[in-house]
């Protein structure tokens, strides 16, 4: 949610003159945030991990400057991506100048990193992926964090970067040594849900599904009983996009209803780590999916279209039934702007065997901020990482000035630690005002959520506004159903967090690329069987030597 939460949200104000934990010494502050940047007094931090350079000091960055970064800015009367509002507060709280040695888009920007790091020739700090941190490590060009970390890091931020445990360190972890400051990002948020048209539902006398076979039996329903009553046999069961790890319309969390458990690592009965993708169960989850494809209830083109072609299909009124993450609510309300009754509803992931199933959590952390071997201030980015988390959910938080005033300003810093939990700790808090019709110790974030609900539920002409807000965050919505998902113990968390192996550099590629043209041809119609082909070649391509790999680390992670 938190993109979409930062577009829409209109937040309430945050005081200031608030001591914290670190004891600082407050300058002149007051309560002035209607006030310009340069205007505002300054809160001066005694902790190391936010004293102040003094002379000034440079750091230097590279930046992929997206068309929504360009869009940002251009909502943003005066700011620049080198002069805004986060370059001032670093500079004037910490004397750390932010510059960007360039900025490139997309393709462009993935090639110029890839050829800077090839070359050797890195900014201060350097933003990479797991693969690149490895490939840098061993060329010797970036400096060990572990002990800046240890020394600079603020309790708020060991706190909040350890929130889903030692994993996004242990896959920043090279040889022992912390060899960058992981961006980590939510595991949790990719739990998903089966969200499920309920006017069809309830069209057609059906219940929502407690088993595979019930919803393979609404899928059939969906696309063969004229769900929307047009006369006309034009409605799919399920959407499913030609990506078929998407978070939204995927078929990850389908496969997990046969105790599947695709592009997961995970322990077999006798402690080992496998990969999931592999494994036995896989090939009925497959062999279901071509029922499906072979019977009409996934679109015919299904191999073709991304997520905003089968999001145009929704909006279109043609498809009942997805699997997604909890922001799936604004997918599914494609569909009320041309059908304003179309309701949809987020429910449960569901088994073959109707007890309740694991809901299966990639390891998401996938950016690290890795450190040049040259530049000599190496805490500068650990000092950056505590103030982006100070002034957001800190004592001293500033969080409609730096986060959301409601446009997601906080995009602006060129770091964006954040709590993983922080959604669902927003569901909680709704849920508790709703119990106790307290809605007083509500926080920043709910409170935001708070008004765009009740937006939807007063009705009017802006109603549609809170809709979403409501599938997702109400009493009956996608963050209820994760909070019994982690109460019930069925999150499985991925076991293998650590640095990709030496194979996996190599290998990883050409394994994902048959994975996926196995299982993608096996839905659209070849023999099921090539599933036992694709498991061979897996193995003998390098899957085997990555499988010994993998459980040298497990094993290592687990001495006494």
């Amino acid at each position: 949610m938190r993109d979409s939460y930062n577009r829409k949200a209109k937040l309430a104000l945050l005081p200031a003159c608030l001591l914290v934990a670190l004891a600082p010494v407050l300058s002149g502050c007051t309560n002035n945030h209607d006030a310009p940047d340069s205007e505002k007094k300054r809160i001066i931090y005694k902790d190391p991990g936010l004293s102040q350079y003094d002379p000034p000091i440079d750091i230097s960055f590279v930046r992929d400057y997206s068309s929504g970064m360009e869009d940002l800015i251009n909502d943003l009367p005066g700011e620049t991506l080198e002069n805004n509002k986060w370059s001032r507060l670093y500079e004037e709280v910490l004397g750390i100048r932010v510059r960007y040695d360039w900025v490139a888009r997309g393709d462009l920007y993935r090639q110029k990193l890839g050829v800077a790091i090839a070359s050797g020739n890195l900014p201060d700090i350097v933003k990479v992926n797991a693969q690149q941190l490895r490939l840098l490590t061993n060329a010797g060009l970036i400096r060990d964090m572990t002990e800046t970390y240890e020394t600079y890091a603020t309790p708020l931020t060991k706190r909040i970067l350890s929130e889903e445990g030692t994993g996004p360190f242990d896959s920043a972890t090279i040889d022992g040594k912390l060899m960058a400051i992981p961006e980590t990002v939510a595991s949790i948020e990719g739990a998903q849900f089966i969200w499920i048209r309920t006017d069809w539902l309830d069209a057609l006398g059906m219940q929502p599904p407690r088993t595979m076979d019930d919803l393979l039996a609404i899928s059939k329903a969906f696309t063969e009983e004229d769900p929307d009553r047009n006369g006309i046999d034009d409605t799919y069961g399920l959407a499913v996009t030609q990506y078929l790890w998407d978070p939204v319309m995927g078929i990850m969390d389908f496969m997990a209803g046969y105790g599947a458990y695709a592009k997961i690592w995970v322990k077999d009965d006798n402690g080992k780590l496998v990969y999931g993708g592999i494994q036995p169960e896989v090939k009925p989850a497959l062999k279901a999916l071509q029922d499906m494809y072979k019977s009409g209830q996934l679109d015919p083109e299904f191999g073709l279209k991304d997520g905003v072609k089968m999001k145009e299909m929704i909006a279109s009124g043609k498809v009942g039934m997805f699997y997604g993450e909890q922001w799936g609510s604004f997918v599914a309300q494609a569909s009320r702007e041309k059908f304003p009754k179309s309701q949809w509803q987020a429910f449960p992931i569901v088994s073959a065997n109707g007890e309740q199933p694991k809901v299966p959590l990639r390891f998401n952390t996938y950016q690290y901020l890795a450190v040049s071997k040259d530049y000599p201030y190496p805490e500068a980015i650990v000092k950056m990482f505590n103030l982006h988390l100070e002034k957001n959910w800190g004592e001293t938080a500033e969080y409609e000035t730096y986060y959301s005033n409601p446009l997601p300003v906080w995009q602006l810093s060129p770091v964006t630690p954040y709590p993983v939990k922080k959604n669902l700790e927003a569901y909680r808090q709704l849920e508790e005002a709703r119990r106790t019709g307290d809605l007083s110790k509500l926080k920043d974030e709910a409170k935001a959520i708070q008004k765009n609900i009740e937006t939807y539920l007063a009705g009017g002409a802006n109603k549609e506004s809170g809709w979403g807000w409501e599938r997702t965050y109400g009493a009956n919505g996608a963050f209820a159903i994760m909070d019994e998902y982690e109460k019930n113990g069925q999150l499985l968390y991925e076991s293998f967090v650590g640095a990709p192996t030496d194979t996996m550099i190599d290998k990883q590629a050409v394994l994902d690329e048959l994975e996926y043209e196995t299982f993608i041809n096996i839905i659209l119609g070849r023999s099921v069987d090539d599933f036992d082909r694709f498991v061979k070649e897996w193995k003998e391509l390098g899957g085997d030597q990555i499988t010994a790999e993998v459980n040298r680390w497990h094993a290592g992670k687990n001495k006494p």
